[in-house]
């Protein structure tokens, strides 16, 4: 093991600032992290570990209320620069949804079970007041609604909210 992401885990719904943590190692005890759409992108440096070949946890807190993301998926990477050429090395890359893009104020998401009879315009009703606001659901849960018109019973949708 080189570099590990602990947190955000794959297609976590994050906010602002987006938390990265897990275990790594760099030259100099030094990695760099980047979050980005592909359109804008947050990045630093942190340090980790005592050394090349000493792993450390780290914990991050990279500040993305400045950037201009155009998507709801973001990539969160941690990496190292090599010293012999300054390419990017270790890299290790984890897709996440942006959800202030989903929802104005966002804050974080309650969960919703769906049973027999549920709608995504009536979970959206209930919970946004608005039935068409559905697509908000659908774009927080890539992974679990790939057609607005097939949700089953069991599923755990996540519902971004806003304060």
């Amino acid at each position: 093991m080189t570099n590990r992401i602990d947190q955000p885990r794959k297609l976590d719904l994050v906010g602002n600032p987006v938390l990265i943590s897990g275990i790594g190692t760099g030259f100099e005890a030094t990695l760099q992290y980047r979050v980005g759409d592909g359109h804008d992108e947050v990045s630093g440096h942190f340090d980790v570990g005592g050394g090349s070949g000493e792993h450390g946890q780290f914990q991050v807190q990279a500040d993305v209320g400045q950037a201009a993301f155009r998507l709801d998926r973001l990539i969160v990477q941690v990496f190292e620069v090599s010293p012999k050429d300054g390419s990017e090395i270790n890299l290790v890359s984890v897709p996440v949804i942006y959800g202030p893009r989903i929802v104005r104020g966002y804050y974080g998401y309650r969960e919703h079970k769906v049973v027999k009879g549920d709608t995504l315009s009536s979970i959206s009703k209930a919970f946004y007041g608005d039935p068409s606001q559905y697509q908000r659901i659908v774009r927080a849960n890539p992974d679990q609604v790939t057609d607005p018109d097939v949700i089953v019973p069991g599923q755990v949708l996540r519902i971004p909210i806003s304060a």
